[in-house]
C-alpha cells in the first residue's frame, strides 16, 4: 500500500508541474520538484529503519546531491539557446550523470 501512495504522490507532483507550466505562474513549475516531498518520504523511511547517524549521513549526502542538480541547471541554461530543446536537455542530463558519478565515487 505504501508503494501505491508513493506512486500517487509522484503523479500528483507531475500534474502540478504540468498545470503550473500552462499558467501565468509557469516559473513555479521549476520550484515544485524542489519541494521536499520525496525527501520527506526518504528521510522518514531511513529514519525508521536505520540509526540517527545513518539518517544524518543521508541528509548530508542530500546536500552534496545538489551539486549535480546545479550542473544540470547551469548546462541546460547555457545549452538551450545553442541547440534543440531535446538535445540541450539530453546533454544536460549527461552532465548530471557525470557529476553524480563523480559525487558517488568521491563519497565512497
Amino acid at each position: 500500500m505504501t508503494l501505491f501512495l508513493k506512486a500517487v504522490l509522484g503523479a500528483i507532483v507531475v500534474l502540478v508541474i504540468a498545470l503550473l507550466s500552462r499558467s501565468r505562474y509557469f516559473l513555479l513549475a521549476g520550484l515544485v520538484p524542489l519541494f521536499p516531498s520525496f525527501a520527506l518520504i526518504s528521510h522518514y523511511i531511513v529514519g525508521m529503519e536505520r540509526s540517527q547517524a545513518e539518517l544524518k549521513a543521508t541528509i548530508a549526502f542530500g546536500l552534496w546531491a545538489l551539486l549535480p542538480y546545479a550542473v544540470y541547471l547551469i548546462s541546460a541554461y547555457c545549452l538551450v539557446d545553442k541547440m534543440s530543446l531535446w538535445a540541450a536537455l539530453s546533454l544536460a542530463t549527461v552532465f548530471w550523470c557525470i557529476a553524480a558519478g563523480i559525487l558517488i565515487y568521491a563519497r565512497t
